[in-house]
């Protein structure tokens, strides 16, 4: 029964927690798009960055409040929130965003998450997610780039655009290289070479470097494990029925050679940059699966 009250008072907060914050942002978003000049926009903005910030700091709170949950946080001296980084992140379960926001929201400077376009349905959220220039991406499947090429490049061009409103702000841009959350049956339908994530994705992140790649201070590498049997469930969480969660964060300096080229068009450029994601991926497999033993 404590777990189901638990779970209902959670989500009873962060509703009201959603709610407070919501009418100020849109109507802050609302005034960015009407109001002339920069100037004004720029407050707006600002404005619109401060309800999201308020947003997550409460989240935060209730977390601690309400849940019993350890964040085992590892390698976080050194952030600082006025600096510009790319996020890379392995992508388990639901849990995954709240832990970042939860461990890493206070420390770095603003999340810019790329998201799935069906998430701006959600209600309420979508519309914050809208305000706050989140990228939605459409992903298509294969047979139906085969019956539509002309949709071949869509998310990469989303990608460009999206990293051109981010120039010249702090921003900590998050990109699950995976593309989606990790499953068994995804793994076995990839044959992944690693033991604990799919295959990478390198084109996204290589828009990315091209378009912010001066900016970014450096890359986290933050790898996510929740030591136990499974991976745990989003409802789990907020149940108060998750007791640790490992965030172990490594700092990279980036490579300027890494967005000095052409990926689309340059095949050596290319298989740099993948190179340089798949040893990225070796490494960060390798310490799951340290991790994971060190837990056990």
């Amino acid at each position: 029964m404590r777990p189901l009250l638990t779970a209902l008072g959670v989500l009873l907060l962060l509703l009201i927690d959603t709610l407070l914050i919501i009418v100020p942002l849109l109507l802050l978003a609302l005034l960015r798009l009407i109001l002339p000049g920069r100037l004004l926009k720029a407050y707006c903005a600002r404005g619109v960055m401060c309800c999201a910030e308020s947003w997550v700091e409460i989240g935060k709170r209730i977390f601690a409040r309400l849940l019993p949950t350890v964040w085992d946080v590892r390698g976080s001296a050194g952030l600082h929130r006025d600096r510009s980084y790319l996020l890379v992140c392995n992508h388990q379960s639901w849990v995954d965003i709240p832990t970042l926001l939860a461990t890493l929201g206070s420390r770095v400077s603003f999340f810019k998450f790329f998201l799935k376009w069906e998430l701006i349905w959600i209600p309420f959220l979508g519309l914050a997610f809208w305000a706050l220039d989140y990228p939605f991406m459409k992903r298509y499947s294969k047979a139906y780039l085969e019956r539509y090429p002309e949709r071949r490049g869509e998310d990469l061009e989303i990608t460009r655009r999206a990293c051109a409103r981010f120039r010249g702000i702090p921003v900590t841009l998050v990109n699950y290289l995976e593309g989606t959350r990790f499953t068994p049956l995804k793994h076995a339908r990839q044959a992944s070479p690693y033991r604990y994530l799919l295959r990478p994705r390198a084109g996204g992140l290589a828009f990315a470097l091209a378009s912010l790649g001066p900016q970014l201070d450096a890359l986290l590498d933050v790898t996510l494990v929740y030591p136990g049997r499974r991976v745990p469930r989003f409802w789990e969480l907020i149940s108060g029925r998750v007791p640790r969660v490992i965030v172990d964060i490594r700092h990279h300096e980036l490579d300027p050679a890494l967005w000095q080229g052409d990926y689309q068009s340059d095949a050596d450029f290319r298989r740099f940059v993948q190179a340089w994601v798949s040893r990225l991926w070796e490494e960060k497999d390798a310490r799951i699966a340290r991790l994971h033993g060190a837990a056990a």
